[in-house]
């Protein structure tokens, strides 16, 4: 392992451990409470990477510091990305730590020292975050990989590719039938069944495979997929039908994961909810 790519690692990590400590008084005290409802979401720098074409994308992603509230914050001045304003980012927050969830691409003369900054106003706070051409900052697959739970990359894996439709329409009270596939390389091979602890407590077998994922990136209200998540599957394609049910009118934006358990491919679907 290269000592630019473990300085990298050590910098991402030291990053969170900050993020995480940061903001509330008596940090070595809130960094041991648990908060279920009320707290806000900081955004967070990533890393950046170089585009084959030559632009750059600087990747961002937040702490939701509750454990159950998924808090949702408009586009407009307490969620605003400089520069441009809207850059695609999240206005639905899922609770604690999501990393890699949007990129801001910028030109290939995009000057070093100048910064894309993110910020975010929640609970009567006000985040930012700030990401620069900084060397040590750049990341690539195998950074990514390790730092959302997928482990060292095993050498030659690619990201699934995942088609759908990208905009419906449906109106209330009717509910939404969306199907996608995703394909993968077969990289990384499943791995032992082992047992983790998901988001809501519950303790479940996994084991590593193409999965696709549903979840609610934009919108202004409650969304429920029934599943929101496919089962593993390896060696064929992963075909995913979902019901979608929406509790209020408005424009959404859906987003799909497929993921190998090591990278991952999303694919958004826009939503016009109408009221009969």
């Amino acid at each position: 392992m290269s000592d630019v790519l473990c300085m990298k690692r050590s910098w991402y990590w030291l990053v969170c451990l900050v993020l995480f400590l940061a903001g509330a008084p008596g940090a070595g005290l809130s960094a041991q409470i648990q908060y279920a409802v009320g707290q806000n979401v900081a955004p967070a720098f990533e890393g950046w990477q170089q585009n084959p074409d030559g632009t750059y994308s600087f990747f961002f992603g937040y702490l939701n510091r509750n454990y159950e509230e998924h808090v949702d914050i408009p586009i407009g001045p307490n969620n605003n990305v400089e520069p441009g304003g809207d850059r695609s980012q999240p206005t639905h927050f899922y609770p604690r730590r999501q990393r890699f969830v949007f990129k801001v691409t910028v030109p290939k003369d995009w000057d070093k020292q100048q910064r894309v900054i993110w910020t975010l106003t929640s609970h009567g706070r006000t985040d930012q975050a700030k990401g620069w051409l900084q060397p040590e900052w750049e990341v690539n697959d195998e950074v990514i990989s390790e730092n959302n739970g997928g482990g060292v990359l095993e050498a030659g894996n690619e990201p699934p590719s995942i088609t759908g439709s990208p905009a419906e329409t449906v109106t209330l009270p009717n509910t939404l039938t969306l199907t996608l596939t995703a394909n993968d390389d077969g990289i990384p091979k499943p791995r032992p069944r082992r047992t983790t602890t998901n988001t809501s407590g519950d303790r479940s077998p996994r084991e590593r495979g193409l999965l696709i994922k549903w979840i609610l990136y934009r919108g202004p209200g409650s969304v429920r997929f029934d599943p929101d998540t496919s089962p593993d599957s390896y060696g064929k394609p992963v075909t995913f039908t979902s019901k979608v049910t929406f509790s209020v009118p408005g424009n959404y934006v859906l987003q799909a994961i497929a993921s190998d358990g090591q990278l991952s491919t999303t694919h958004n679907v826009t939503v016009t909810v109408n009221q009969k």
